[in-house]
């Protein structure tokens, strides 16, 4: 793991405690997983462009899916 791996694990890992934050205040389901996500998914990917793609993708996801 090297600096900007961290970096953007932390990154990652604090818009994902936003997003579980608003999810579990406004009960909804895909913030809510997309949060658990972001702050999960940092620990076992060590790629940093795969790290960034994945990182993209479950931001947007909330954006896109409204349940």
């Amino acid at each position: 793991m090297n600096a900007s791996t961290l970096m953007w694990g932390v990154i990652f890992g604090s818009i994902g405690l936003g997003f579980f934050v608003y999810g579990k205040k406004q009960n909804a389901i895909i913030p809510l997983l997309s949060g658990i996500g972001l702050m999960a998914f940092p620990y076992f990917i060590t790629n940093l462009y795969i790290l960034i793609l994945s990182g993209i993708i479950l931001i947007a996801l909330p954006y896109f899916i409204k349940l």
